[in-house]
């Protein structure tokens, strides 16, 4: 039985760039995207490069009945051995000024499909005793400066998911990687409104997705291909973990007592 790839957002930028390397690999596919003429361009070329076999799950993963369709695959398919959530989008402009159902929709893509996919996922990859599940989060997610509070708050989800089912599934043989992409040259920058003039400098989709694979094969938990300096988020997590004790106090701390 050959091992399978599920890759979700897998028409354009970083998804179409990890259905390659996967491909490359001996992966055979099942692309999940909206734009299904992007996806059979896609797979016919991957196809006649790689010789995998590929199919197409069209989806849009902002509805309810898609994001089951999509669920009840990884649940029933025993050959899918690995899930890239990486369908996402971003919404430009401030809090205040969007629409409620423009917020509601990035929630249910950014959050709810990902967490649903992941839960179908893991169900079985659980009982299996293998299997990964990379979720595609984002530094956003640790940087509430950067007043994008909506989708920064979906990466953090996402971020936070992918470590408590670290610890969860680890110990069942499942491998959980989260994957914070700094600015990335992709299609969500105009999708979401963005002045493409304006815009800083981006690593390329096929650096990051070439070091999110260099951080899967090292088994991380976390991956920040921009960050120099991994010592940093060591820290991070150091100074995280030493708050813990404090958590567990039955009495207010003194600077809130009178």
């Amino acid at each position: 039985m050959s091992t399978k790839t599920l890759i979700t957002g897998a028409s354009t930028g970083i998804g179409a760039v990890y259905a390659d390397r996967f491909a490359r690999r001996g992966q055979d596919l099942v692309l999940v995207a909206r734009d299904v003429a992007r996806m059979e361009a896609l797979a016919q070329r991957l196809r006649a490069a790689t010789g995998v076999a590929i199919e197409i799950l069209p989806a849009d993963l902002t509805h309810d009945a898609d994001i089951e369709r999509v669920a009840a695959r990884l649940r029933e398919d025993v050959s899918i051995g690995t899930l890239v959530n990486n369908a996402g989008a971003g919404l430009g402009g401030s809090f205040a000024d969007h629409a409620a159902a423009a917020i509601a929709r990035l929630i249910t893509l950014n959050t709810t499909s990902l967490a649903l996919l992941a839960h179908a996922a893991a169900s079985r990859f659980a009982t299996q005793q293998r299997g990964a599940i990379v979720n595609i989060a984002s530094v956003v997610g640790l940087m509430p400066e950067f007043a994008n509070s909506v989708y920064g708050a979906t990466k953090a989800f996402a971020i936070f998911l992918s470590q408590g089912l670290a610890f969860e599934l680890g110990p069942k043989g499942v491998y959980v990687q989260a994957v914070l992409p700094a600015a990335t040259r992709t299609e969500l920058w105009e999708r979401a409104g963005a002045d493409l003039a304006t815009l800083p400098p981006m690593m390329e989709a096929g650096d990051l997705v070439d070091a999110a694979m260099a951080g899967f094969d090292a088994r991380e938990a976390i991956t920040i291909p921009a960050l120099p300096d991994a010592g940093l988020w060591d820290a991070y997590q150091a100074a995280r973990l030493a708050m813990l004790p404090g958590f567990s106090n039955t009495q207010a701390a003194a600077r809130y007592r009178r």
